[in-house]
């Protein structure tokens, strides 16, 4: 059910340090994996929630969902065999409020997630949370040599409104290499 209002000053100061579920399912294909959660996503328990952050709509353009799904969907993502979760739980402002620590032990967390859930590939938004998380200082977009607890593991550009040097229809073009093969 949509939101009957965006969340107040004070519901996003409330949120702060507060943590969202993931959305899991059996038989989850692909895993997102975000930095952490925003304050707006904090404050809504919905992923990618901040009005223009561009994960949906280049989901939606990617062809791995067949419409614009809205945060408050996300439920619908297991369903698509898509899953999302986050490095770090902690929500706030800006990513770079966490520490080196904090992405580290997300790191080690989704290695322990993915043993679990055993998606086909793990999808990290943002490719210098994934530097840190996983140490490796050259990753760049794409797909990387390394994978996790067996699944392949794919860095895609952050969709958040604030990473200008992607647009939508290149991160959707990153997404669209996720889809399984014919």
């Amino acid at each position: 059910m949509p939101p009957a209002s965006p969340p107040t000053r004070a519901d996003l100061d409330a949120a702060r340090d507060g943590t969202i579920d993931d959305v899991l399912g059996p038989g989850v294909d692909v895993l997102f994996c975000g930095i952490n959660p925003s304050l707006y996503s904090a404050a809504t328990g919905h992923h990618f929630a901040r009005p223009g952050n561009r994960f949906w709509p280049a989901l939606h353009l990617s062809g791995l969902v067949p419409r614009r799904l809205a945060p408050y969907e996300q439920h619908l993502l297991p369903g698509y065999g898509l899953g999302i979760t986050n490095l770090a739980p902690r929500a706030t402002a800006r990513a770079e409020e966490l520490s080196d620590e904090e992405l580290r032990r997300g790191g080690e967390r989704l290695a322990r997630l993915v043993a679990e859930a055993g998606p086909r590939i793990v999808a990290v938004a943002g490719v210098s949370a994934y530097r840190l998380a996983f140490g490796r200082r050259k990753a760049a977009i794409g797909r990387q040599g390394e994978g996790i607890a067996g699944s392949e593991v794919w860095v895609l550009p952050n969709p958040s409104g604030l990473n200008a040097h992607w647009s939508l229809e290149a991160i959707a073009a990153q997404m669209r290499l996720l889809r399984p093969p014919a």
